[in-house]
């Protein structure tokens, strides 16, 4: 148990070792950086039968509603008691 510990810390630091060695990826090469935020918010509608929010480009359109899915347009907008 005590060797297959030891191969591990060994693996860990060989591999941390390789992985500065390399520096830092190649200009060309695509690097993905998900600490920025994106830049344009997305525009946010109400589903006329529920009332949960969605981004407009997953709403689908009736006419002037707009709903979160096909069966909430076919059922309609919501009535004014929220049935």
């Amino acid at each position: 148990m005590k060797y297959l510990l030891l191969l591990l810390v060994i693996g860990i630091g060989l591999w941390m070792v390789a992985k500065r060695l390399r520096g830092p990826a190649p200009p060309g090469e695509p690097r993905e950086d998900r600490s920025k935020p994106s830049s344009t918010p997305t525009a946010m509608v109400e589903c006329a039968h529920c009332g949960l929010h969605l981004p407009a480009a997953d709403a689908v359109l009736d006419g002037r509603h707009v709903y979160c899915g096909e069966a909430h347009r076919r059922l309609g907008p919501r009535g004014p008691d929220g049935r």
